[in-house]
């Protein structure tokens, strides 16, 4: 991830904006509204989300709540994105603020509190607002702090957030999932939490220069287990997951829009439905796939020698 992200910054020119690359930043914002939620046990489909943000329309015969809750998500991410990549200085201080993580939170779950509010709320409950209830220890384990606890924890949560800058880059994987493991550990609100979490997690992720990262439903059950080991104390395996849906954003939405033709890119950013990332693995270390190792030992090639390959290819058929 290190190198890939160098690349990025300094062959690439970073994250383009969201003005700059809107096709990125929308494919990026729909599958994330979308598996986020899902993770929650929402059960729109893709198709039906991007008919809800892109067209406005509420397609199919799912309770209102789940249209509004991927709406809030929606409306969240698109913000964390324009405030993540906007300019600014995002060291120290700058990198996160308590105003900005009871925002997240606020457009993330005001549309459906409006309609089906949490049970146990108090007016004081809403969103944005830290819980004044204390919450059960979950199934798997996982202890909630006593709702007292939560302003002053919270604050020194915004503290740690805030030396991510000076984080060594092949630290900071386990570095983020110990941060994301203890905003899930203090659930600081009374619902919607994990949404908020990941959503502070993308803000973070972006300011710092990385592509987001998104969670899919699929491999939902990996993430929970990766989570439950990094509240026993092994942030390991949930610092790799973290890693690798970094790279896939990277490879799917990032690089192959910044990059021109002839500029050498991972061979994951060059795959399509129809050339697998591994179909081309074996063209390149086959030498049927014009292409250059790296220093960390993965393959990099351009979109005109993966096009004279197919080509290539096709005639040979």
């Amino acid at each position: 991830m290190r190198v890939q992200i160098d690349e990025l910054r300094h062959d690439l020119g970073g994250l383009p904006s969201p003005e700059e690359a809107e096709e990125i930043w929308k494919g990026i914002w729909l599958e994330e509204a979308h598996h986020s939620t899902a993770i929650e046990g929402n059960t729109l489909v893709l198709k039906q989300v991007a008919q809800l943000l892109q067209e406005g329309r509420a397609v199919g015969n799912k309770e209102l709540s789940e249209y509004l809750e991927v709406r809030g998500y929606a409306d969240a991410a698109n913000w964390v994105y324009g405030h993540g990549i906007q300019p600014g200085d995002w060291g120290g201080e700058g990198l996160l603020t308590l105003a900005e993580v009871r925002e997240v939170h606020t457009l993330a779950m005001g549309p459906v509190w409006e309609i089906a509010p949490h049970s146990q709320a108090t007016a004081r409950e809403g969103p944005g607002s830290f819980r004044e209830h204390d919450i059960a220890p979950f199934p798997d384990g996982m202890r909630p702090p006593e709702w007292t606890q939560v302003p002053a924890l919270i604050d020194n949560w915004i503290a740690a957030a805030r030396k991510l800058a000076s984080v060594d880059a092949e630290a900071l994987p386990e570095t983020l999932a110990v941060l994301h493991v203890s905003f899930e550990q203090i659930h600081p609100f009374l619902d919607g939490n994990g949404r908020a979490g990941r959503l502070l997690l993308n803000l973070l992720l972006v300011r710092l220069g990385y592509p987001p990262a998104i969670i899919y439903k699929k491999d939902r059950e990996r993430y929970l287990a990766a989570l439950r080991r990094a509240d026993g104390g092994d942030a390991g395996p949930l610092g790799e997951f973290l890693a690798r849906a970094i790279l896939d954003n990277l490879y799917k939405f990032v690089a192959p829009a910044v990059a021109d033709r002839e500029r050498l890119v991972p061979l994951p950013s060059l795959a399509t439905v129809e050339t697998s990332a591994n179909a081309l693995r074996v063209a390149a270390v086959r030498g049927r796939l014009k292409a250059v190792k790296a220093a960390d030992g993965s393959w990099r090639s351009t979109a005109a020698w993966v096009e004279d390959y197919t080509q290539g290819r096709y005639k040979r058929d």
